[in-house]
């Protein structure tokens, strides 16, 4: 759209909500690496014992386990790269799907017409957030911990009543 010159862009398009949804890890990089020593520590001291005793193959079986927890936690903090951004203006609702590995999914509807969805369960509490809406389904914040997003759902629920002027 052009605008002239000088002319202020619509309010309704500025968003006045904004959320960027990303997976929570407890243990963050420098607790991993204390991790790690601690078990190549472990693992030095109860492999050579192994060793002197003659076990041999045990001292290569320690070291495989220690492989294992070290490439699980890359797995897992791939998967942290995992980000979700939602803004909701007057006129659209915008989210933004970024996959670990880097790809994303754009969606874009129209507030009014829109419908959030939430899904519980009595002793868990919310199990699945979706976005419905022109004969669409988006699924959002299913790698959030349950309080997080009861707090999202909360304050997207608010912005999108705000949206449709409720």
């Amino acid at each position: 759209m052009i605008q002239p010159r000088g002319a202020q862009p619509e309010a309704n398009d500025t968003p006045f909500f904004r959320a960027l949804l990303v997976p929570h890890r407890s243990l963050g990089r420098a607790g991993f690496r204390v991790l790690m020593a601690a078990l190549l520590a472990g693992w030095m001291f109860c492999g050579v014992l192994f060793l002197a005793i003659g076990a041999w193959p045990v001292f290569g079986f320690f070291g495989l386990d220690v492989l294992l927890v070290y490439l699980a936690f890359q797995l897992n903090y791939r998967a942290a790269r995992a980000r979700e951004e939602i803004s909701v203006s007057r006129t659209a609702l915008d989210i933004r799907q970024i996959a670990p590995s880097g790809r994303s999914r754009e969606h874009r509807f129209n507030p009014f017409w829109t419908r959030f969805r939430v899904s519980r369960h009595d002793e868990i509490g919310i199990t699945a957030m979706n976005v419905e809406g022109e004969g669409r389904q988006v699924a959002i914040g299913s790698f959030l911990n349950p309080d997080d997003r009861e707090s999202f759902a909360m304050a997207f629920s608010r912005a999108l009543a705000t949206a449709k002027g409720r």
